[in-house]
């Protein structure tokens, strides 16, 4: 885990320079964490939401958590970013830009392959180039760990991925070679940040692509039986949202040059089966509420579109970008957990 102080240190060097900072996707789940952490550092705050997936409710949780003198100083837009004149309007005056709007979901990109190229490709490069006719001194965009495809080594290495395995894998990738071709042209300063199964706070557990952790959570309150497709023996490596808020920071504010228009995973770097989180989550909700009973899981096929096992080497993003996550899957739910039986009622 990462000292208090390294924690301290990144929120300083913020604090000392303030900035207009843009947050796409600032009604969804790591959207409206990044918007809180920003504005208790003191930051000016625009940000962008159409609510396709996002809540309304999490920008209010927000408010309420950061109070209405740091909220006063942010102002939110209500638009698409597959909407050119949205994307210069949000970009206009803004320093750096945190680009998390998405159609996230590899099940969703199977079904609705193109709503998914609209939001994912078109989208991302109207931010990207909003932001370049704005004048923006930096760009950090959300990445993918569904970048390295059916490239089976383990751990992940930025440097090496495979063929993808569902069109949200080339929309994902495609904003890394978008990224790297305007660093090149217009010498822009980008950052893309491969997510690993971020999980936390907020995170929707309702609708046909919520991510597991929230909608297992939800099911085991509820006395359903969760469906873990496959034996079971996937694995992912779980993140939890405060090492990507971190990750967010680091990228958007570091002054070393080698870090600049580089891919990064962003992970805690460990690999956690499905089997095992179920039982990690039946865990952490009974030991809050003994008298919950739990339903054994229930096993279905395999999901198109999925690898069989995902896990990242983080050494790329500690050495060039200072990364060092506070909270592995066990401390990450022991949170996120908390929050789910508050929401629960």
């Amino acid at each position: 885990m990462a000292p208090l102080s390294h924690q301290r240190e990144i929120e300083s060097a913020i604090r000392r320079t303030p900035r207009r900072w843009l947050v796409t996707g600032s009604a969804g789940f790591i959207g409206s964490h990044l918007v809180e952490a920003l504005l208790r550092l003191d930051q000016l705050v625009v940000s962008l939401d159409n609510f396709a997936t996002g809540h309304r409710e999490n920008l209010a949780e927000v408010r309420a958590s950061v109070g209405e003198d740091a909220w006063a100083r942010h102002r939110f837009i209500e638009g698409d970013i597959t909407d050119f004149g949205t994307c210069r309007n949000a970009c206009a005056g803004i320093d750096i830009v945190l680009h998390e709007a998405a159609l996230g979901s590899v099940p969703r990109s199977i079904a609705q392959p193109l709503a998914t190229h609209a939001a994912n490709a078109t989208g991302f490069l109207n931010v990207l180039d909003a932001a370049r006719q704005a004048g923006v001194k930096r760009f950090v965009y959300a990445a993918s760990s569904s970048t390295y495809g059916d490239h089976a080594e383990l751990p992940k290495r930025e440097h090496t991925i495979g063929k993808p395995l569902s069109p949200y894998a080339v929309t994902k990738y495609l904003n890394e070679l978008y990224a790297e071709v305007y660093g090149r042209c217009y010498a822009m300063e980008t950052i893309g940040l491969r997510y690993f199964n971020v999980f936390g706070a907020r995170q929707d557990p309702l609708g046909a692509y919520a991510a597991v952790i929230p909608r297992w959570v939800s099911q085991m309150l509820e006395g359903l039986a969760c469906v873990i497709n496959g034996d079971g023996e996937t694995s992912r490596d779980f993140c939890y949202i405060a090492n990507v808020v971190q990750a967010n920071l680091l990228a958007a504010t570091t002054d070393n040059s080698a870090a600049i228009n580089e891919v990064y995973n962003v992970a805690f770097g460990e690999a956690t089966t499905l089997n095992l989180l179920h039982g990690l989550i039946a865990g952490t909700l009974t030991s809050r509420k003994p008298e919950l009973s739990v339903a054994p899981a229930i096993y279905a096929d395999f999901r198109a579109g999925d690898v069989r096992h995902s896990l990242a080497d983080i050494d790329k993003a500690r050495r060039l970008l200072g990364y060092s996550p506070t909270h592995g899957v066990r401390t990450g739910l022991l949170e996120a957990i908390d929050w789910y039986l508050r929401s629960a009622g």
